[in-house]
């Protein structure tokens, strides 16, 4: 019988970049024309946000920000270190990354050999850890133990797709390069097998937008948006079936739901300014309450409608939580006005 260790993390790109740049998103979209003037005026903004972006652009909040979030790192490679997995899942976005117009999967299990990644090779500007465009990191594959579970999930009547090669080789989607780079944030190596599996989070937007983010207004022709992703119920059972393959299994299998929750660049109700907060504070609770009818019972609208396409990575997690029965042994939910997303950390045993 087969072992699961169930893990929740975010992929934040911004934490890629030195402080100073954190805000980045918040300044282009203090750019943007179709936003009232008194919207972006400091003086109608929540008292917090004020006091996060104050008089240097968020970068002393940002050295916070990120403090935060490298201390959940750390817990979360300790959880990892003392598990010992035969291979890590990692559920993630694909956005306009590996797949196009060519095909759009609901869901798509990689089984992949071992990848030679240059994460800074097409990157602009300099990175935190100061690493040059040929930095490589290798990405040890897992393609047997995939292959294996890929069967047991399709044996369940689940219509999983699969690939064993990326779309062009070395390019993995940032979803799964970020969270490995995350988890190996102190550069000491990352020993384990990576399973990445995607999840289309961005379904009505995944192509007419070309995974960037748009002006407000733009992009909202009917017309013109994409068919939508998998609903969360539909993502939770998926997680759970993944989570039945495991049990059956002779693996150790570590699975990680990887996403922010609410992102300010989607979220209308506060012209993309800042994330929605008080829904990340429900779902929250309700997580760690072991309430997961709310978590199923949300509609694809709700996570449109408040910035949390990416949560149903963490929905996908949940599933599997709940079908061990599993419960929470720590997490954190980090909230943030200026820094694009609220981040959400958690460990189940």
């Amino acid at each position: 019988m087969g072992q699961l260790l169930a893990l929740g993390m975010t992929h934040y790109p911004a934490l890629v970049n030195s402080d100073e740049h954190m805000a980045d998103m918040l300044r282009w979209t203090l750019e943007d024309d179709a936003i009232p003037a008194s919207a972006k005026d400091p003086a109608s903004w929540p008292a917090e946000m004020r006091a996060e972006y104050g008089d240097d652009g968020g970068t002393a909040s940002a050295a916070v920000h990120r403090a935060a979030c490298v201390r959940n790192f750390d817990r979360l490679r300790a959880e990892l270190d003392a598990f010992r997995p035969d291979a890590v899942v990692i559920w993630g976005d694909d956005q306009y990354e590996n797949f196009r117009e060519q095909i759009i999967p609901p869901f798509c299990l990689f089984a992949l050999d071992d990848q030679e990644l240059k994460p800074w090779a097409h990157a602009k500007g300099t990175n935190v850890w100061n690493e040059d465009a040929d930095s490589s990191v290798t990405l040890i594959g897992a393609r047997k133990i995939a292959k294996e579970l890929a069967a047991s999930v399709l044996g369940q009547g689940v219509d999983l797709s699969y690939a064993y090669e990326l779309r062009e080789p070395g390019a993995l989607p940032h979803a799964f390069l970020n969270s490995a780079l995350f988890l190996d944030y102190h550069r000491t190596g990352f020993p384990y097998p990576v399973i990445p599996f995607q999840v289309n989070c961005y379904g009505s937007y995944v192509i007419c937008r070309q995974g960037m983010p748009a002006r407000f207004g733009v992009g909202q022709d009917p017309a013109d948006i994409d068919p939508p992703g998998p609903t969360p119920k539909r993502v939770m059972e998926v997680g759970g079936a993944f989570a039945r393959a495991v049990r059956e299994s002779p693996y150790r299998i570590a699975v990680i739901g990887s996403s922010s929750w609410s992102h300010a660049f989607l979220h209308d109700k506060t012209m993309r300014l800042y994330p929605d907060i008080e829904s990340d504070e429900r779902y929250y609770r309700a997580m760690v309450e072991g309430d997961y009818a709310t978590w199923e019972q949300t509609t694809t609208d709700q996570l449109i409608a408040s910035g949390q396409q990416e949560m149903l990575n963490w929905f996908c997690l949940l599933g599997a939580v709940r079908e061990l029965n599993l419960s929470v042994k720590w997490s954190e939910l980090v909230t943030t006005h200026a820094f694009n997303s609220s981040k959400a950390f958690a460990a189940f045993h």
